[in-house]
């Protein structure tokens, strides 16, 4: 029976990555990760050969029972997801509860973390918060913005450039002057970091157009 290494990648500067991280993606069979473009320029960046195949929110079953059969061999597998920790806000999820259930050793090879990385520099209590990931684009939306109105604790809430106007306005609607701060590109040579209010961050990404995928924490104790 193999090994399933579940292993965070950067979430942006390529440099960020464990020492054992690139020891295991170099000594497993294969690399199961979300796109073979993305992993494939990080393996690059640290000379690693190791094969990928894909694995990612549209795989069917059969994909899993693939992975978990080769693991089942006796073939070491390290599972990545594009940025970040596998299983935050990807399927990586369902792949190692499959691996469990088969009876498989599933080994944790932790590192970058875009939620961790955003509260690290935030400058707010994080002692205790609620992270929501992304948040539904239709069903349930409007229902779960009047419970974030209950929360007297940190919001973190992951965003699309697409659509951070139009969260941070509903989220304005429902907390009225809330205060806010978005993230976006941690790590990269662009990062952003812009705090105020939401009515200042609507104006300020209305003119500039949004780019990157956002961190957005929303305050507690101000509404």
């Amino acid at each position: 029976m193999g090994t399933l290494y579940v292993v965070a990648t950067p979430i942006g500067n390529l440099k960020d990555i464990t020492l054992r991280a690139i020891e295991v993606l170099q000594q497993v069979s294969v690399i199961a990760c979300e796109d073979s473009r993305i992993t494939g320029k990080l393996l690059a960046e640290h000379h690693i050969k190791t094969p990928l195949t894909t694995y990612h929110q549209h795989s069917s079953a059969h994909k899993i029972q693939e992975i978990t059969g080769r693991l089942k061999e006796g073939e070491n597998i390290a599972l990545v997801t594009d940025a970040g920790t596998p299983g935050i806000q990807d399927p990586g999820g369902k792949l190692v509860a499959e691996a469990l259930e088969a009876g498989i050793n599933i080994e944790a090879v932790p590192g970058p973390s875009a939620i961790t990385a955003a509260l690290s520099i935030a400058g707010v209590n994080s002692d205790a918060f609620c992270f929501l990931g992304f948040l539904p684009k239709k069903k349930g939306r409007q229902t779960l913005m009047k419970h974030i109105k209950e929360l007297d604790i940190p919001l973190v809430i992951y965003e699309s450039p697409m659509r951070v106007i139009k969260t941070i306005t509903e989220l304005e609607a429902t907390l009225d002057n809330c205060q806010i701060i978005a993230m976006r590109e941690l790590t990269k040579k662009f990062a952003e970091i812009k705090r105020g209010t939401a009515k200042e961050l609507i104006k300020h990404f209305s003119h500039k157009k949004p780019k990157g995928e956002f961190v957005i924490i929303v305050l507690p104790g101000i509404y």
